[in-house]
């Protein structure tokens, strides 16, 4: 469907035009129609679909055709990384539009939490915010919402599993009972049904492949004992030619542990976490998206926050612990009908919760021969009954890297 078919104002088109987006993916050809007819609405879509579009371009050109305007429109985050990435599509798409916006979130300096207040004394179309600097401001009478005509909660479930649900009752107590809600979700626990019960009014829903990887994913394993992963990864590193490449590890002193160990291997590979300050996660994350640092490590929380183009490799150093993280994970690849790999490697404990995996997207991944001078892998056990399908040792494995041809003395990709 083209998004001329749509009939958005022609400077908020043109703006889409610019950018180089012509046709609305499956999510967008199912929510903007809804929420141009002000309808509430619950959308369950995985990763990399095209969610941010499918609510911020109806909105948008609702907006633009508002004569009196005010703080028009509420979108809440879990996290300030994701918070800045709509406010970059936002001003993006409204760059033929006086559509102005405004993100809220905790960590920055002064200057930027005077830029906050005044923009909040004057109005703002758009405020994009994490919940608990969003509160604060509210409690001040600094900011009012009770003209708010839009509320969205982004990546929903995330939010809940990161303990906002007492933080989001207060923020919609300060709002107009009278509005449009919109919620977002990459999964729909019983939790997320209860919340759209308090908060919406008569929504429509919409759930695009959830719960499974986009098909352009190629999925791998690799049994290793936990001496082994990093001489695999080291290996592995080494001998392709991806110009990104993300890793996740299950806790913050792994990412810690894991950004010295490649870096004092040669690669150019920075951690990202908690600890780091806001403008050095900023920082982190420019470097990483213009390519200047092609390994990033970091946790489940940067898998709903980060949006990067051109993730060719996604390495989950450990097994996640909720199967839906897993999606998250390796949806950082592929995205916008591109193709990527995503490489899981299991050791002992965690084949069971690999097996869960592989139930929730109802497919074995292909398990990868471990390079023999690196030992013995352990056994592909069955752990479940999921699993309980043999792996079938005589089948050749695709391989997704290849030598490639290498200048004498040249190091290799990654390395400085």
């Amino acid at each position: 469907m083209d998004f001329k078919d749509f009939n958005f104002n022609p400077d908020l088109l043109e703006g889409l035009l610019a950018m180089g987006f012509r046709n609305a993916t499956p999510i967008q050809q199912e929510a903007i129609p809804l929420i141009l007819n002000k309808k509430d609405l619950i959308a369950c879509a995985q990763t990399g679909t095209g969610k941010t579009g499918a609510y911020l371009l109806p909105i948008m050109n609702m907006i633009s055709q508002t004569e009196e305007r005010h703080n028009n429109t509420l979108i809440l985050a879990p996290t300030r990384e994701l918070a800045q990435q709509i406010d970059l599509q936002v001003e993006a798409l409204s760059y033929f539009t006086n559509i102005s916006s405004l993100t809220v979130y905790g960590g920055g300096d002064g200057i930027a939490y005077e830029q906050q207040k005044r923009s909040m004394r004057e109005g703002v179309d758009i405020i994009i915010a994490t919940p608990g600097r969003l509160i604060s401001h509210l409690s001040s009478g600094l900011l009012k919402l009770d003209q708010l005509q839009h509320l969205v909660l982004d990546e929903a479930d995330r939010m809940l599993d990161m303990g906002f649900y007492d933080d989001i009752m207060r923020i919609v107590s300060f709002l107009p009972q009278k509005r449009q809600t919109v919620l977002f979700s990459a999964t729909m626990p019983p939790k997320i049904r209860t919340l759209a019960g308090r908060l919406l009014q008569h929504p429509e829903e919409i759930s695009i492949a959830i719960s499974k990887p986009a098909a352009g994913i190629n999925q791998q394993a690799y049994l290793v004992h936990d001496a082994q992963k990093v001489k695999l990864l080291t290996e592995l590193m080494k001998n392709v030619d991806f110009p990104s490449i993300l890793i996740f590890a299950s806790t913050k002193e792994k990412v810690k542990n894991l950004g010295k160990v490649f870096r004092g291997l040669g690669f150019k590979a920075e951690a990202f976490h908690s600890d780091l300050g806001q403008k050095e996660r900023e920082a982190i994350l420019s470097e990483f998206k213009n390519k200047r640092v092609p390994v990033l490590i970091g946790t489940d929380v940067l898998s709903r926050g980060i949006d990067v183009e051109g993730i060719s490799l996604v390495i989950n150093f450990d097994v996640p612990h909720d199967p839906e993280d897993y999606i998250h994970r390796i949806g950082r690849t592929a995205r916008a009908a591109t193709t990527g790999t995503a490489i899981t490697l299991v050791n002992d404990k965690d084949k069971r919760k690999f097996a869960s995996i592989e139930k929730l997207i109802d497919r074995k991944i292909d398990r990868m021969p471990l390079p023999e001078h690196l030992g013995e892998a352990p056994a592909d056990t069955p752990t479940s009954p999921s699993t309980e399908k043999k792996y079938d040792k005589k089948k050749p494995q695709r391989k997704f890297w290849k030598k490639k041809p290498k200048a004498a003395g040249a190091p290799g990709p990654g390395k400085e």
